[in-house]
């Protein structure tokens, strides 16, 4: 018996909120959708059915090709404003850390979910793919916990609108088609 997969994840195109801040908890609830999905898999039968394939490959193209999009969202526009304006400096430097170790996990998630969709994986295998899994959903719900309570709410109170606007502008760009 296979589980469902998880709804499928939103990869690129439009950023469904125009509030410039808003685009980046809409990329957080994208990050637990994602996380979500990894997890899943570790508990999927081999091998896995075509549905199961392609929303863990959707997945692990989300990790391998926004997340790091949404980093430079968070530390080439918005945390350098905050700065700035000497708003919450050691959460930042918390949050740019956790980034840094995300990156690690980022890279073993994605060589085990390479294996992970051919059948036969090991038992090894599967344990540490899901050791690694709850390390980055730990991090990530701690992480996101700290930006959705405390600095984006700080950031929309304290950024004049029209630096917000101009993250929203920054965040779109890193996201335009080339």
């Amino acid at each position: 018996m296979t589980s469902s997969p998880a709804p499928m994840i939103s990869i690129g195109g439009p950023l469904p909120s125009s509030e410039p801040l808003g685009l980046l908890t809409d990329c957080h609830r994208r990050i637990e959708a994602a996380l979500r999905v990894l997890a899943e898999a570790s508990r999927w039968h081999d091998p896995l059915d075509a549905a199961q394939r392609q929303s863990f490959s959707r997945a692990l193209r989300f990790f391998r090709e926004m997340a790091p999009k949404h980093t430079a969202d968070e530390e080439q526009s918005l945390f350098p404003r905050l700065r700035q304006l000497g708003v919450a400096p050691l959460e930042l430097q918390v949050l740019e850390a956790d980034h840094q170790e995300a990156y690690r996990w980022h890279g073993e998630v994605e060589a085990l979910g390479e294996i992970r969709l051919e059948p036969g994986w090991t038992a090894p295998q599967r344990a540490r793919y899901t050791e690694v899994i709850g390390a980055m959903d730990t991090l990530y719900r701690r992480h996101i916990d700290i930006e959705d309570n405390v600095i984006f709410p700080a950031a929309k109170r304290l950024l004049p609108p029209e630096q917000q606007e101009q993250v929203r502008r920054e965040m779109v760009g890193r996201r335009a088609i080339q």
